[in-house]
């Protein structure tokens, strides 16, 4: 229940021998042939939002092989005659024809291919959410850290398979949406030209532009999405499941269900997010392409907004300035050049963050007890201020449906919204951490005066008090068993040779880091065996 904090210890080995051994740590230990009979699960609600990602994955695939009988991915140009009356006699691609023939004429078909737009945004969903988890529990510590950039290459290729598959019916609002990837793509200097020529099959929108989405959308990132998915579950069952705190629950155990009765808890967890993604298909209508209309490249929908996962996207691109420079002889459109560059440092930086706090702790644990977020306030401060940049993006994209319906101006909203990319990350890190570090006292507190029982007492001299009770064993357990970190130290070895200057300022950083995440002002003292006991003892009746 002390203090047992641990000072970052020394790096150890060099280049290749290093690069392996860490290699070899993460990918579990060799030769692992446990019985799966042996294998026990932690017990946590949380633990089900992965689960929630696999079982809407699964619901993907199914939908998505029945829709893909009926689909014809081709844009060549016929004439509507279908079930739905006020496009009859237009002409539309074949591929909007598809779509309107399976959800009109298909028995059953508009109800699979809701249920296949509503599963892929309960898939993108579960599948941030679980990461948010991961993040905020630290468990992408070793040696997870290979799990979670497959988790987090996962959610990439996730958000990618549904703006493909978003633009496959090739009505005006998918349209839309492709003159923005576009125009995204134009803005890349030197290779932009070549990517959309290469997307497209020529100049936008080009003829090939559905084929060729079809194909990824259905070959491409399944393949690599189910690659991915395999890798990570193998790394899960190769390497002990981490849990949270609790009695009897250490580094060297789980404490936790059975195969078999896990298997069957998921098995009806699996029928329940079927059940539930089918119910949102048949009762909330997603994505009527019908009200659209086919694509024209000279119409663009008003009103129009992507899938949630990619608003943090369009949102950045509609609050940036109208800013264009030359430079030899080439114009930069930095209005979508900039929001390209942000969006993709949002998505390293949370990429990279694990890595990153390994290296300022250098710490070569094996870690499966999960953190409380109050336990690490700056790295909790830090993931609420990228879900804030990203709460902020995703309004800037509704710009203008919050200006029509609230009657404000559409440029005070986009102000408000580049003013909050700025603003809202700093005061949700200040927030957050003083948020955490109260916690982190009231929890100090709890542990050195017991639980309030609300029982006053009267003491020989007048005074009035209430008596507490001290804690149970599995509550002061898990109050007092994470570990506090100290920072390191920025004295160097006295007796050894003058380092590099480069060497030297790495180090400096390292250390700067190192106070940011575990210095004066992060963290509160645990208490003592001996102030527990002696301060519990004052309380009691």
């Amino acid at each position: 229940m002390g203090n047992d904090s641990r000072p970052a210890g020394p790096e150890r080995g060099r280049g290749g021998e290093r690069l392996t051994t860490w290699m070899a740590s993460r990918m579990g230990p060799r030769g692992a042939a446990r019985s799966a009979r042996r294998l026990v699960f932690p017990d946590h609600w949380s633990f089900l939002l992965g689960e929630i990602a696999l079982y809407s994955l699964v619901v993907l695939l199914i939908t998505g092989v029945y829709l893909s009988f009926y689909f014809h991915p081709s844009t060549d140009p016929v004439v509507y005659q279908g079930g739905y009356a006020p496009l009859r006699g237009q002409s539309v691609s074949r591929a909007f024809d598809s779509t309107l023939h399976l959800s009109f004429d298909v028995r059953g078909g508009l109800l699979v291919r809701q249920a296949h737009h509503w599963a892929a945004l309960v898939f993108v969903a579960a599948l941030f959410v679980h990461l948010m988890r991961v993040f905020f529990t630290g468990a992408f510590r070793k040696p997870r850290e290979l799990n979670w950039v497959l988790g987090f290459l996962l959610l990439v290729l996730a958000m990618f398979a549904g703006l493909t598959g978003y633009d496959l019916p090739d009505d005006s609002l998918s349209g839309t949406g492709l003159q923005v990837v576009n125009g995204t793509l134009l803005s890349i200097p030197v290779v932009g030209t070549y990517l959309s020529f290469f997307l497209f099959g020529g100049e936008f929108p080009g003829e090939d532009l559905i084929a060729r989405f079809n194909t990824l959308h259905t070959l491409v990132i399944p393949a690599l999405m189910i690659t991915v998915l395999v890798g990570y579950v193998i790394l899960t069952l190769r390497h002990r499941p981490a849990q949270y705190p609790g009695p009897g629950r250490n580094e060297n155990n789980v404490v936790g269900l059975p195969l078999a009765v896990r298997a069957v808890k998921s098995a009806g967890y699996l029928c329940c997010v079927s059940g539930v993604i089918f119910f949102m298909a048949a009762v909330a209508q997603i994505n009527p392409v019908w009200n659209y209309g086919p694509f024209r490249p000279d119409q663009v929908s008003s009103g129009s907004q992507p899938d949630w996962y990619m608003g943090v996207a369009d949102g950045l691109l509609r609050v940036m300035p109208g800013w264009e420079i030359d430079l030899w002889g080439h114009t930069l459109a930095l209005d979508n050049l900039l929001p390209l560059l942000a969006g993709l440092l949002l998505f390293l930086a949370m990429g990279a963050y694990p890595f990153l706090e390994a290296w300022v702790t250098d710490d070569d644990r094996d870690h499966h007890i999960l953190d409380r977020p109050r336990n690490r306030p700056v790295r909790t401060a830090l993931g609420v201020a990228w879900l804030s940049v990203y709460a902020v993006a995703l309004v800037g994209a509704a710009n203008d449906i919050i200006a029509t319906q609230l009657h404000v101006s559409v440029n005070s909203v986009t102000w408000a919204v580049r003013i909050g990319l700025f603003a809202a990350p700093v005061l949700a890190f200040a927030i957050t951490k003083r948020l955490a570090l109260a916690l982190q006292r009231r929890d100090r507190d709890k542990v050195l005066h017991g639980r309030e029982t609300g029982v006053i007492k009267r003491l020989p001299h007048g005074e009035y008090v209430e008596v507490h009770e001290p804690l149970d064993p599995a509550r002061l357990h898990t109050l007092t068993s994470h570990e506090q970190y100290r920072p390191l130290e920025p004295a160097p070895d006295p007796d050894g040779p003058a380092p590099p200057r480069s060497v030297t300022a790495t180090r400096r950083l390292r250390v700067a880091l190192s106070r940011a995440l575990y210095g004066p002002g992060t963290q509160i003292p645990k208490p003592s065996p001996s102030e527990h006991q002696e301060l519990t003892a004052r309380h009691r009746p």
